[in-house]
């Protein structure tokens, strides 16, 4: 199966179940917030993170439907993420995939409250899943320190105060090692502790490609917000210029910015190429993610 048919695969299984999580909940206590959530939670989007928990479990010999709860749980925290980015204490963003953000569409207060009541609904639904309370309790481990103070929200506040500031290269990998890298490298180690017999220098190669490609993939965000149009991007093009935020582009130019991507890439795949599964799906989904436009 090709890159194009198995995202389509994996956005179609991780859509399934965050509908069954809408639908768990219901919409009775309070409709306008179920409202809130559903319009963020089934918006759209490439579904990257969870297309890499099933990859990786796929490569590693399991079945995508065991890891499926956690691919939505991690959706889950991607999705809420956005919602509070996108409000004007943050990016004070007014589209998103294309779409009203949902402080826009909504109000500001149903939001902050769509986004609050994603959090503990993601760690409710991993609880679901058909794996042992070993593995269950990892999950919550791994999702809960890149979610939170040691991983995306560590790295938001560090975005935040680099705003109108100068940052080096250094502390710019570390915003967005925290801020991005955290999540996509949470998918592929959710996957792996699925597998308790997994070799630990399989998993330790596995999350090296992680940390290369979700930098890589951050750097190419940066490239987007000054080649890209707003169509493309179904977002603001420019935004973090706006913001006078330190980007690679910034730092480095255009050219030098692209080149890193290209070293992460490099990176990425020589993990990949020490690990005795077929990687050619994740090396197809690397190289999409160094030369995307959108």
């Amino acid at each position: 199966m090709g890159l194009q048919a198995s995202v389509q695969e994996s956005q179609q299984l991780v859509e399934d179940q965050l509908i069954k999580s809408l639908s768990q909940i219901g919409s009775e206590i309070a409709p306008r917030l179920h409202q809130a959530i559903s319009y963020s939670l089934l918006n759209g989007g490439k579904r990257v993170r969870p297309f890499l928990v099933f990859a990786v479990a796929e490569m590693i010999g399991l079945d995508k439907q065991l890891v499926a709860p956690a691919a939505a749980s991690l959706e889950m925290i991607h999705s809420y993420s956005l919602v509070h980015d996108d409000l004007p204490a943050m990016d004070n963003d007014e589209l998103r995939r294309g779409k009203p953000t949902c402080h826009i569409q909504f109000d500001e207060a149903h939001a902050i409250l769509a986004g609050d009541a994603l959090q503990p609904l993601a760690f409710a639904y991993l609880m679901q899943a058909s794996v042992s309370a070993d593995i269950k309790v990892r999950w919550v481990e791994l999702l809960s320190d890149s979610a939170g103070y040691k991983g995306m929200c560590g790295g938001q506040s560090l975005d935040l105060l680099a705003e109108d500031e100068q940052v080096s290269l250094s502390e710019l990998e570390n915003i967005h090692r925290l801020k991005t890298g955290a999540l996509l490298s949470c998918a592929v180690q959710l996957a792996c502790v699925a597998k308790p017999d997994l070799p630990a220098q399989h998993q330790q190669a596995i999350a090296n490609f992680a940390k290369n490609i979700g930098l890589a993939f951050q750097v190419r965000d940066d490239i987007l917000d000054i080649t890209s149009t707003t169509e493309q991007l179904g977002k603001p093009q420019g935004s973090d210029a706006k913001l006078l935020k330190s980007t690679y582009p910034s730092l480095l130019g255009l050219e030098q910015a692209q080149q890193k991507a290209d070293d992460l890439y490099d990176a990425a795949i020589a993990a990949l190429d020490s690990l005795p599964y077929c990687t050619a799906l994740l090396k197809e989904f690397a190289a999409y993610i160094v030369n995307r436009n959108h």
